[in-house]
């Protein structure tokens, strides 16, 4: 049998299938389709330092192979996921991961310190790229700040560092290199593209946000370039994000040269789909005569010109 285990730096998962924050809520919502041991580790929704309310409704809308959405970091606050929600997910026998954001550096601080109180957390995932709320997407397009952020969270608590990043800049490898050198251990690939939807009859956005994040199978392409790029010049582990539905699209990220993948916007519409992709990665990487996932990744071949 090959070895499905992964490490990205001071993180290891057993297996490379993740699922995505604001994909999975926390895990209760999932219960009856998915056995959560059988996961590489689940990232759930976001976490501010005070409660949201999220953004006026609309918040969702389906667009041709994809869904555009505009939550607006909805979630209760860490104070009350920590009181209420974690001790549940550590229970899941898999690797939990948490997702969090700030308005400014000192709260991203604030909220690591809190959460790396809890040694039995595997991460720390670093949102500084949502598209859908001011002020938090600036992080993930300047260099200086997102550097900032990763290195004073590492200073702030022991756990790894993985940065979120977002694909609505002119270079994504600029920011990527920055996070690595700042201490990231690794960097997920990539949050939303920027987007909108117009009802044209009433002369109206769709969206109560006006503008949304675009994620499912339309960006996968746009991703796919995305971790071919950043696998090529800066040596960080990377987590691929967008679009991905099938062992197919699995094995695109993992030679593309991510180490390990997360699923999102399948998790509406086949919420048992992440559970299937890992016995699926076991099938084929023993048909392609593999010991391990790391036989496949960044494998891709360029012909030469």
């Amino acid at each position: 049998m090959p070895q499905l285990s992964v490490q990205l730096n001071r993180l290891k998962l057993a297996n490379p299938i993740l699922v995505a924050s604001g994909t999975f809520g926390y895990a209760r919502e999932m219960a009856a389709f998915v056995d959560f041991k059988q996961l590489g580790g689940i990232i759930p929704k976001t976490l501010t330092a005070a409660p949201r309310i999220g953004n006026p409704p609309p918040r969702t809308v389906e667009a041709s192979s994809g869904l555009l959405n505009s939550i607006g970091l909805d979630n209760d606050g860490i104070d009350a996921f920590l009181a209420k929600t974690l001790d549940y997910l550590l229970g899941l026998e898999t690797a939990i991961i948490v997702n969090i954001a700030g308005r400014n550096t000192e709260e991203f601080v604030q909220i690591a310190a809190k959460v790396g109180q809890h040694k039995q957390v595997a991460g720390l995932e670093l949102n500084i790229s949502c598209p859908n709320v001011s002020g938090g997407v600036d992080f993930g397009t300047d260099p200086r700040l997102a550097a900032e952020v990763v290195s004073q969270v590492r200073n702030a608590c022991d756990l790894p560092v993985i940065a979120k990043l977002t694909p609505n800049v002119t270079s994504v490898v600029e920011i990527a290199q920055a996070a690595a050198e700042a201490g990231a251990d690794a960097v997920s690939l990539v949050n939303t593209f920027q987007g909108m939807a117009i009802d044209w009859r009433r002369r109206k956005p769709i969206l109560g946000n006006v503008i949304g994040g675009l994620s499912g199978p339309a960006i996968k392409p746009l991703a796919l370039r995305i971790v071919w790029q950043v696998a090529q010049a800066v040596n960080v582990p990377i987590i691929g994000i967008g679009g991905i539905q099938s062992i197919d699209d699995v094995m695109e990220f993992l030679i593309a040269g991510a180490t390990a993948v997360q699923i999102g916007t399948a998790n509406f519409y086949n919420p048992g789909l992440a559970p299937q992709l890992v016995n699926e990665l076991t099938e084929i990487l023993t048909e392609q005569n593999c010991q391990s996932v790391g036989d496949i990744v960044g494998t891709l071949q360029i012909p030469a010109r």
